[in-house]
């Protein structure tokens, strides 16, 4: 078997296709993709829950840049996994040119209850570039969090290209942003009732005998992401 391994990586874009899958299609996948890839290690049952805080400004541009697929385009969010405050990161993801860039620093739950409440970041000189430059959207553009996406992910890695493939289910919105660091939270279903997400990301080439497997009959690519799609179905206007 594969080495489980998950090496640390140099930031640099990366390709990124997203599809919409069915339920019989996830199975097959599950089924086949162990057989060239490793589970990530950092999901010991197979599966974890990821739990994100997605930010938008005055504008919603976040939102509308999604919509109207402008290029370069950014989006700020926390993440947390498992519920659990334990490991808390703050991501920008950048789209440009068809990759993308995904940066992240640790910050801490005091940070992200001060986030919850609309309040704008006290500034630092030492604080990391990413809550410098948040701090700055909070200043100019009234950014604040919009929308709480969870998913529940089963996710698959191999080494050589850094490959990642993962499979997400039950996608679910929740405009209480107050719950966000909460165990558990209720939130609203967002694809239909056996629809799931394929995502696959690699830096340069992706091996064939990956690519092979992941072909599946009448695949259907989307370049919306799960922040635009629980905004636009998960209460765009509940919360401006």
């Amino acid at each position: 078997m594969f080495k489980k391994t998950n090496k640390p990586v140099a930031e640099q874009f990366r390709h990124e296709f997203k599809y919409e899958i069915t339920q019989n299609q996830l199975e097959l996948l599950k089924f086949r993709l162990p057989q060239v890839m490793d589970y990530d290690a950092h999901s010991a049952e197979g599966s974890y829950c990821i739990r994100s805080l997605y930010f938008d400004d005055y504008y919603n541009s976040c939102f509308y840049d999604n919509e109207n697929g402008t290029d370069p385009r950014e989006k700020f969010r926390v993440r947390i996994y498992n519920g659990s405050a334990d490991v808390i990161k703050l991501e920008c993801k950048r789209k440009e040119r068809g990759k993308t860039l995904k940066k992240s620093c640790s910050i801490s739950e005091e940070t992200v209850k001060r986030l919850m409440e609309g309040e704008p970041l006290e500034w630092d000189e030492s604080m990391h570039p990413l809550l410098k430059k948040l701090y700055l959207l909070q200043q100019t553009k009234g950014m604040k969090p919009k929308v709480i996406v969870e998913y529940d992910r089963i996710p698959f890695i191999y080494d050589t290209g850094n490959v990642r493939i993962t499979l997400d289910l039950d996608l679910r919105a929740s405009t209480d942003i107050k719950k966000f660091l909460e165990r558990e939270m209720n939130g609203r279903p967002i694809m239909p009732f056996g629809q799931n997400l394929l995502e696959v990301k690699y830096d340069t080439v992706l091996p064939d005998f990956i690519y092979r497997q992941t072909q599946l009959s009448a695949l259907r690519q989307t370049a919306f992401s799960k922040y635009y799609l629980c905004r636009k179905f998960g209460g765009f206007y509940d919360n401006f």
